[in-house]
């Protein structure tokens, strides 16, 4: 493929880190880059007293080149947003530049001397009024088969305290650069000419490339760097933009944040592993408005109604939780997802006085 088909002329490839405050040097957070075709190399810090990259500094560096004299695309490895159940316990508009402006009102890990533990344990902001379950992931972390849930804290591979140290800087480097694509919650097809922001996972594409004697956060920013380079030469970077389908998970992304390169629907699970851990949904139809059918989150379909549901051309469902036994109304495009009322931290049920 041609230089003249490519959407950019940079890639940037950065391994996140959530350790100590923003004003730290981090041996763990690390940033490469490709020009054109030339090779992957690492972005060192800029000369000064620090030895490694600051969140504070490499927000201020990424403000400074993100000024579309040169298309480039970012590829950050952690979450940009969190899971519908959040949005659904706080009550919050499904909207994310909503949810980066409460959020850094609950969560200032951004500010001076600030670490993450410090607002987990209420010594900083208010946490607290805004904490999810460990065992909440997003649509994507499932497409993904391995990617660990956004407060999931305190494990190896957790990406909890990256997440909720760099969502302040992806709000701020929005407000100073309003220009910048945030995919995909500036849709999902960037607008030719511009710079992109995205959301990394590097285990997606790390077994691809030797490592060398890179260490493996030098490796994950590496490869993120270089398989956005790939991409976009081969032309497989348009198709990793597009929207997942169907439609209802497209609008979940939209709100929830997506992995670039994560497919949906997720990959089954071999048979033996079936039998290890056998599905809560039985011998149910494969379909989800099918009576009988258990969603994800214990939601059984118990039958369909003539009621117009409140989205397009929708008719309303009857589930029932198979936890506490609520029964409520929902739409057919909402079942796969949806999440029980009443014990579940879900939206409230749509009415089936009338069924």
């Amino acid at each position: 493929m041609t230089d003249t088909l490519r959407g950019f002329a940079r890639t940037i490839g950065i391994d996140y880190s959530g350790a100590e405050t923003a004003e730290a040097s981090l041996k763990g957070l690390r940033v490469y880059q490709t020009l054109g075709d030339e090779e992957a190399q690492e972005v060192p810090p800029p000369a000064g007293p620090k030895q490694y990259w600051t969140r504070r500094g490499l927000a201020a560096w990424l403000v400074q080149e993100l000024d579309n004299r040169v298309p480039t695309i970012v590829g950050i490895d952690h979450a940009f947003s969190f899971p519908m159940r959040y949005f659904e316990r706080h009550r919050l508009a499904p909207d994310w530049v909503s949810f980066l402006n409460d959020f850094c009102a609950h969560w200032p890990t951004d500010e001076p001397h600030t670490y993450v533990d410090f607002v987990r344990n209420g010594q900083v902001g208010s946490g607290a009024a805004r904490m999810g379950e460990r065992t909440w992931r997003r649509l994507t972390e499932e497409a993904t088969g391995s990617a660990k849930s956004v407060f999931h804290f305190d494990v190896q591979g957790s990406v909890a305290k990256s997440t909720h140290s760099g969502i302040p800087w992806l709000r701020a480097l929005r407000r100073a650069r309003p220009e910048l694509h945030f995919w995909p919650f500036d849709e999902w097809t960037p607008t030719p000419g511009a710079s992109v922001v995205v959301e990394a996972y590097p285990r997606l594409w790390s077994a691809t490339y030797p490592r060398d004697a890179r260490t493996p956060d030098q490796h994950d920013a590496y490869v993120i760097a270089r398989w956005l380079q790939e991409a976009d030469r081969s032309g497989d970077l348009s198709g990793a933009f597009a929207a997942p389908e169907p439609e209802p998970v497209a609008m979940t992304g939209q709100v929830e944040g997506w992995i670039l390169g994560a497919t949906w629907p997720p990959a089954k699970k071999s048979k033996s592993k079936q039998k290890q851990k056998p599905s809560m949904q039985g011998a149910a139809p494969a379909r989800t408005t099918r009576p009988g059918f258990v969603n994800r989150n214990e939601q059984e379909v118990l039958r369909k109604t003539d009621l117009h549901g409140n989205d397009h051309n929708q008719l309303v469902y009857i589930l029932r939780c198979q936890r506490c036994g609520e029964c409520y109304g929902a739409n057919g495009s909402d079942i796969f997802q949806r999440r029980c009322p009443a014990c579940g931290a879900g939206r409230p049920g749509l009415p089936i006085d009338h069924a």
